[in-house]
């Protein structure tokens, strides 16, 4: 642990050098080098990041690099709101077996086979993850694919992976399925209908291009499974899976999901309509379920707060925020910006690859909301240049969310679901068993998203 500490603060304090020799002031020196051991020691010392960013948090106040109006300006409380408001509601569909329910009822396959399950698994992981958050989506989704694996007696090791590559790849594909979504939607002033129109189809292209592959790859797993399912046939897997919630329960739950939904899926238009600020409706009407559901639910209202809101990632996210905004309020990420603009000589379409391309394989290795929220100060800092940052906030959502597939530590999802494995079945799956599928899907997805973003007008 004494290695790894030297190593933090030798990068940092040669960071703070470096960029003073590039002739920044010694304030953006120094956000740059706070923002760095923040982001490294959440690289080396994950049980601790919350400690840093405590700690770098006060640096920044006491030195005067950033004040406490401006602080709280940039540490986004308006996202760590909606993410509160979203995580009473899940614990409200926990409790209630939706989510179990939901997989029960798209898994009665007649004629099963093992392509059709991997399908199955795939496409529901990824529109899971499209509709609440890809850990919440992960969960249910290896709980069923480990019950129905057992049944059949076969490895469900190929199939979990299957299951967390799809899931985060659906998390790209609304503003609900990752917290980079709500983020970039805020900074970006983009609506659930721009994740829609320009998101979904792109996600559902990329998780076509990745089902093929994982047939491909799991051939054999396939096969296995398919003599399987001829030894002992489908019958009673759906029994065994799940039991079926009370149904009043469950259509109120229904209720109150869908027209939360159906509210943010609306928010644009209705700002438009009342005359609000823009965002303002996507991000009060989970506040305003969530207030309902405690009103319902007032006995276990406290239990929401307390067990089903993460209160620590949150408080990291909310100091990491303000931290990123220190980048810009010095001025750091406008320098950045002119240095990357004259390397690539003013062209958005160079600028979105570099993005795209470098922030798949920053998250391949560090959480994608720690990269996003190093990236948004830059890429806001190129408004006023006479070009459209639309691509890139594409780029930026599609590489932190399809870089998480490289490797097992890549997303939050690929660490809840191998755990979960290792836990349950005492099967670990190593670094070099999960890199080259993790890699290929990564790089091909990854590319038709660049391929996309180059050659389609609607993301000009």
């Amino acid at each position: 642990m004494l290695k790894k500490f030297i190593i933090l603060i030798a990068i940092s304090l040669g960071l703070g050098l470096f960029t003073r020799h590039l002739g920044l002031s010694s304030q953006q020196a120094l956000s740059i080098s706070i923002f760095s051991v923040s982001i490294l020691g959440t690289l080396f010392f994950w049980d601790f990041r919350l400690s840093f960013a405590f700690l770098g948090t006060s640096i920044l106040l006491i030195t005067k690099t950033i004040d406490l109006d401006n602080l709280i300006k940039f540490s986004s409380l308006e996202i760590i709101l909606f993410l509160v408001g979203m995580m009473v509601l899940i614990g409200l569909l926990k409790e209630a077996g939706l989510f179990a329910w939901l997989v029960s009822l798209i898994l009665r396959i007649r004629k099963l086979t093992a392509k059709k399950f991997l399908i199955s698994i795939s496409v529901i992981s990824a529109l899971l993850a499209c509709a609440v958050d890809e850990v919440t989506s992960i969960i249910f989704m290896v709980a069923a694919i480990l019950e129905i694996c057992d049944y059949f007696e076969v490895n469900p090791a190929p199939f979990i992976i299957a299951s967390v590559l799809t899931t985060n790849i659906g998390s790209a594909g609304t503003v609900l399925g990752n917290p980079i979504g709500i983020l970039i939607a805020t900074k970006a002033g983009l609506s659930f209908e721009d994740f829609i129109i320009k998101a979904f189809p792109l996600m559902l292209a990329c998780l076509g291009s990745t089902i093929f592959i994982l047939m491909i790859y799991y051939r054999k797993a396939l096969n296995e499974f398919d003599h399987k399912i001829k030894e002992l046939g489908e019958n009673e897997i759906l029994t065994r899976l799940i039991s079926v919630p009370p149904e009043r329960q469950l259509k109120l739950c229904l209720g109150i999901f869908g027209v939360t939904l159906l509210f943010i899926s609306l928010h644009h238009r209705l700002e438009l309509f009342l005359g609000l600020e823009t965002n303002t409706i996507l991000l009060t009407v989970p506040l305003i379920s969530a207030g309902l559901v405690m009103i319902w639910k007032w006995r276990k209202a406290r239990e929401y707060i307390e067990h089903d809101v993460e209160w620590w990632t949150l408080l990291f996210f909310l100091l990491l925020f303000a931290q990123a905004g220190t980048l810009k309020y010095t001025g750091a990420t406008d320098v950045l910006a002119k240095h990357l603009v004259s390397l690539t000589g003013n062209n958005v379409s160079v600028l979105s690859g570099i993005v795209l391309w470098i922030s798949a394989a920053g998250s391949s290795i560090l959480d994608n909301v720690v990269l996003v929220a190093a990236f948004i100060p830059i890429v806001q800092s190129f408004q006023g240049l006479n070009f459209s940052l639309q691509p890139l906030w594409w780029a930026l959502l599609f590489g932190g969310c399809l870089g998480g597939n490289i490797t097992l530590v890549g997303s939050t999802a690929n660490i809840v679901a191998l755990g979960i494995l290792e836990k349950e079945k005492k099967i670990r799956i190593t670094f070099f068993q999960w890199f080259w599928v993790g890699l290929t899907v990564g790089i091909v997805t990854t590319c038709i998203v660049w391929l996309a973003l180059l050659t389609l007008p609607i993301y000009k």
